[in-house]
């Protein structure tokens, strides 16, 4: 039999419905960006890595930020945001908190870039036992139909070196007060922690909750690199997530070290403008729902494929 034309079109937008129905991850990602201020952002090389980077995350946590005007991340969410760009399928928000810090020569701000499309803010809180963290964190809630979690708590935190045993240990406390604030025990800790090498050995362990306790899943292991230079090799940078529920939502493996370097084909120096480290991320699993609506719907274009194309033959 000979394919007539039409037959041919509607086969190939079939194939593409296929490729389309295809679910996607949802991906969340800290990232230490040293002193982000409107300077390094003027700098087109390091704000087009820093996008390239962002932009590959539904939440992306920027640890660092030294941005009181708000202009450093309006110029990322501009970049990230223009309709010529490649990142034109999604919309992108931030929500940030207040300068934080013992020093006003080191006032940093955690920022949270988020795709709007794919997730909403659905709370915010600053935690305020100024005894406790040199930068207290900012404690952000999410909510998704996307994922199979739902609904979600992120606590940043990106701890004073000489500090980061007592800092990482306060967390808990940090967990007990969202957590019953919200009634919502789906928290997710992420950030520079300095959990490696002098800062923290596997002695100090034993002072750390979040350790001690076998609620909580580190899903960035021990042996990791989270820097970019040759002379350090440390797991300063860590995801550690609460309870079973909310572990069994995330993809088995998922948490890991990106390497700009390596999968963009980047010169070091180019990472290093950005910064010393690298990004940490972790992938929740897609929505049963979304799991679900995906074969019903390709099971329900069948026929009306069927009958479009029988007359035809």
């Amino acid at each position: 039999m000979r394919w007539r034309p039409s037959l041919l079109l509607l086969l190939s937008a079939f194939s593409l419905f296929l490729v389309g129905a295809k679910v996607t991850d949802f991906r969340i990602c800290a990232y230490n960006v040293p002193n982000f201020n409107l300077k390094k952002a003027s700098n087109h090389r390091a704000l087009h890595t820093l996008t390239k980077v962002v932009s590959r995350c539904d939440i992306c946590l920027l640890q660092h930020v030294v941005d009181s005007d708000g202009k450093a991340i309006k110029a990322l969410l501009t970049k990230l945001n223009r309709k010529t760009y490649r990142y034109d399928g999604h919309r992108y928000n931030s929500v940030s908190s207040k300068s934080l810090g013992n020093s006003p020569s080191d006032m940093q701000q955690y920022v949270f870039i988020y795709r709007e499309d794919r997730v909403n803010l659905t709370g915010q809180h600053q935690y305020e036992r100024k005894q406790s963290f040199v930068r207290e964190p900012f404690v952000v809630r999410f909510q998704s139909n996307k994922t199979e979690i739902n609904e979600f708590i992120l606590v940043p935190l990106h701890s004073e070196p000489a500090q980061a045993v007592e800092e990482i240990d306060r967390l808990y406390d940090v967990f007990e007060e969202v957590s019953a604030m919200w009634e919502n025990q789906n928290v997710m800790f992420l950030g520079d922690f300095h959990a490696g090498c002098a800062y923290v050995t596997r002695n100090d362990r034993k002072r750390i909750r979040l350790y001690t306790n076998t609620s909580f899943s580190w899903l960035i292991r021990d042996r990791e690199d989270t820097t970019v230079t040759d002379s350090t090799n440390c797991a300063y940078d860590r995801i550690v997530v609460h309870g079973q529920s909310f572990l069994k939502t995330i993809e088995p493996l998922s948490g890991k070290v990106f390497n700009i370097a390596e999968e963009f084909k980047f010169r070091k120096r180019t990472v290093l403008a950005v910064s010393d480290h690298f990004p940490v991320e972790v992938i929740l699993k897609s929505s049963s729902l979304l799991l679900q609506a995906t074969p019903l719907l390709l099971l329900l274009s069948v026929p009306a494929a069927v009958q479009f194309f029988l007359p035809a033959l």
